[in-house]
């Protein structure tokens, strides 16, 4: 399976909104979270624009925007705007190719 980012932004006009669909969105991303295809989450920090950062799982792009037109906060309409990225990881235990160190630069010959 490849890994996805996807963003969620969100408007400040649907945080009431957010708040009575949050219980379900958190139990979609539980059971996700339970089954292999949410890897992490979270909501950005206080001080950035209202919105999260969501690690998924996916065979392909198509595959993870089906699975997140399943989250309750998208079918509310509560996401002003959604990204789902592939995410080629480098460095990280869940590294697809772990990054290779770097090698020594040859000494001349005769310098030793």
């Amino acid at each position: 399976m490849a890994t996805f980012a996807v963003t969620y932004t969100y408007s400040d006009a649907t945080s009431a909104g957010r708040d009575t669909v949050r219980p379900a969105h958190v139990e979609f991303l539980k059971a996700q979270f339970e089954n292999g295809r949410l890897l992490k989450s979270g909501p950005f920090g206080p001080d950035e624009a209202p919105g999260a950062l969501l690690i998924i799982a996916g065979e392909s792009k198509d595959d993870v925007e089906s699975l997140m037109n399943r989250d309750p906060f998208h079918e509310a309409g509560l996401i002003e705007e959604r990204t789902v990225r592939q995410w080629n990881i480098f460095f990280g235990a869940d590294a697809v190719q772990p990054a290779q160190p770097a090698q020594p630069a040859a000494q001349p010959a005769g310098r030793n």
